[in-house]
């Protein structure tokens, strides 16, 4: 539960997770010695088309699994077919702030294809449970930044602490398609200056992952550094290898360096897509949603046009893709550049936070 802050009052709920979260974390500068990474990103390319597919998580579609307040539902598909939605604070009762709240949870389609997406499922039975331990002790959370699949394990990425002060994220895989979680991993919070909490992995056919990270914090100012690893050492914080820039020339090995203009963000999602890469992002400043799509992972993203895949409204406005109170955008499997399908989330009081399903036309590699 971490969306943009609209114009209207906030549930109560909102303090608790931000607790002592004031604090910001220091932030390196590890952008100055980037050619053009100080520079202003390309302007964002004309506005896609889009319109809602259907809500995905709410009272009607997840109340009965105990869970009609979730959002985030990061999209994986599963080795048995099925698609995972990982949740992030979820709770049971008349809104945000009720009763039994959970995060991470696990809510699944039997069906994965993007025409077809209907929660008709949970991980936990018939309620929907918490995926990893989590007792949310003074205010603290586990909000996912990822999910995804390699072979026939899953793996899952999240950030711990009080919202917006992450502490540690850490790492967990899965063997049984979501069910149960084992612990792989941690790293600290202030690595990289902060830019290393929130983790999005690309899968690639080349034997590696490919991740970008950076601050989970919507008022913080950050770069996004770009690492690899192989894909049967994932759970080694030792075997991620930086992309940087030194002595005037990019390579894997240097110091991670920035790889796009610093900004605000929000949720960032990095997918091996349509024979490429797509990145989408919630961007805080104007509040959008985005995305751009390259042939390499170590395209230059400085020079990548970023196009609007949804844009924001007031409550009560939505059409197209005009959203009230967006955030996510986490690319659903089964999607191309010419059809992309984006996982949405939606806040703006106690009773309006769910996960909705949004299909974008009209972009362009």
């Amino acid at each position: 539960m971490h969306g943009p802050t609209p114009s209207g009052p906030r549930p109560s709920r909102r303090a608790l997770l931000r607790g002592a979260a004031g604090g910001g974390l220091a932030l390196t500068g590890l952008a100055a010695a980037a050619p053009g990474a100080n520079a202003t990103a390309r302007a964002p390319g004309a506005r896609a088309t889009g319109a809602k597919v259907r809500d995905l998580t709410g009272p009607a579609q997840t109340g009965r699994f105990g869970a009609p307040w979730t959002d985030l539902g990061i999209p994986a598909r599963c080795p048995d077919g099925s698609m995972l939605l990982v949740c992030g604070d979820t709770f049971d009762g008349g809104g945000v702030g009720g009763p039994d709240w959970r995060s991470p949870v696990g809510l699944r389609s039997s069906n994965a294809d993007p025409a077809a997406l209907t929660v008709d499922g949970c991980v936990g039975g018939g309620r929907a449970v918490g995926l990893v331990p989590e007792g949310h002790e003074g205010g603290t959370t586990a909000i996912p930044s990822d999910v995804f699949t390699v072979g026939s394990t899953m793996y899952m990425h999240l950030m711990r602490g009080v919202i917006h002060r992450t502490h540690h994220s850490d790492f967990w895989r899965s063997d049984d398609n979501g069910e149960t979680w084992r612990y792989l991993c941690q790293w600290p919070g202030d690595q990289y200056g902060g830019q290393f909490q929130q983790k999005t992995y690309a899968v690639a056919d080349d034997g590696y992952c490919y991740v970008l990270s950076t601050v989970f914090n919507r008022d913080i100012t950050s770069g996004l550094l770009l690492h690899r690893v192989r894909q049967d050492a994932l759970g080694n914080p030792a075997a991620y290898e930086p992309w940087g820039y030194a002595g005037g020339a990019w390579a894997w090995g240097n110091p991670p360096t920035t790889v796009t203009a610093a900004r605000r963000r929000g949720e960032i999602c990095f997918r091996a897509m349509d024979g490429g890469y797509a990145l989408s992002w919630l961007n805080m400043a104007p509040l959008d949603l985005r995305a751009q799509f390259f042939p390499l992972p170590t395209s230059n993203l400085f020079t990548t046009p970023e196009q609007t895949t949804i844009v924001p409204t007031v409550p009560g406005g939505e059409s197209g893709n005009a959203v009230a109170g967006p955030y996510g955008g986490f690319i659903v499997p089964g999607s191309t550049v010419g059809d992309l399908h984006l996982a949405v989330s939606q806040w703006y009081d106690a009773q309006n936070y769910r996960v909705m399903q949004y299909r974008v036309g009209g972009l362009s590699r």
